[in-house]
């Protein structure tokens, strides 16, 4: 019989229950204690026994977050106590989700690992709206990349990326969109190519802005559009039918 300890990394999703993969599902009204992403939508939560220990582990830029090697710490101690953990993380665990580091501290532990993908919001967002990230009409390719450099690193290459003639979405960039705007302008992307951004997307908060690379963030600030929100940056915007101002991004680029 298999002893080794195991922790499940599942992925929520973006936010609406039903959204989730039927393995995500099970495992979550199956586990002794849940480790709770700040991201994730509460009402996959009502999935969870009543005697599931719920813990958060909140991680927010600009908000007060639990140390990662906290939340190791706590993973690691639960699973050798011997329940069933599940560590339940908003999108996909391998998308920006920190879920490589988490399974390199459990195993380093001697901890067995199981991921369950989920569906990110770099795809899950713009569908929302009717934006398709790939469409060969608009764009050979998408880049799924962070507006959040790590400390100390030097973040994405714009400058490669507005030549890259790909789709461009963008995680965690609200806060910095005018300096990504005014790069990838700088690195040779026309200022009037499609832009949008899709914030609390599949949840009641749900809200969506079209405009331009130029006009980005002042239309960020205007319409008060928050994190978490995606970007999404390139030709395929014109294709999205439920944006909530289409006719912010100029005639000629929705043609």
């Amino acid at each position: 019989m298999n002893t080794t300890p195991t922790v499940w990394l599942v992925g929520a999703g973006p936010g609406d229950p039903e959204l989730l993969t039927l393995r995500a599902a099970r495992l979550i009204q199956g586990a002794d204690v849940l480790l709770v992403d700040d991201l994730v939508d509460r009402r996959v939560l009502e999935l969870a026994s009543p005697t599931t220990r719920v813990l958060a582990v909140g991680k927010r830029g600009g908000c007060v977050s639990t140390e990662q090697a906290f939340i190791h710490q706590l993973m690691i101690r639960e699973a050798k106590a011997g329940a069933q953990v599940v560590r339940l993380k908003g999108g996909d665990p391998f998308v920006f989700g920190r879920g490589g580091e988490e399974c390199d501290a459990l195993r380093a532990a001697g901890i067995a690992v199981e991921v369950v993908p989920g569906i990110t919001s770099g795809i899950a967002a713009p569908a929302a709206v009717g934006i398709p990230v790939t469409d060969r009409r608009h764009a050979p390719g998408v880049a799924f990349v962070t507006g959040h450099a790590q400390d100390g690193g030097a973040g994405a290459d714009w400058a490669a990326l507005a030549k890259s003639g790909l789709t461009l979405v963008v995680y965690m960039g609200v806060s910095r969109a005018g300096g990504i705007a005014q790069a990838l302008v700088e690195g040779g992307l026309a200022a009037s190519t499609p832009a949008a951004a899709i914030s609390a997307a599949h949840t009641p908060r749900q809200r969506s802005v079209a405009c331009t690379l130029g006009t980005l963030a002042e239309t960020l600030a205007a319409e008060a559009i928050a994190s978490p929100a995606i970007l999404v940056i390139g030709d395929v915007v014109r294709v999205g039918a439920a944006l909530a101002n289409p006719e912010a991004v100029p005639a000629q680029a929705m043609a």
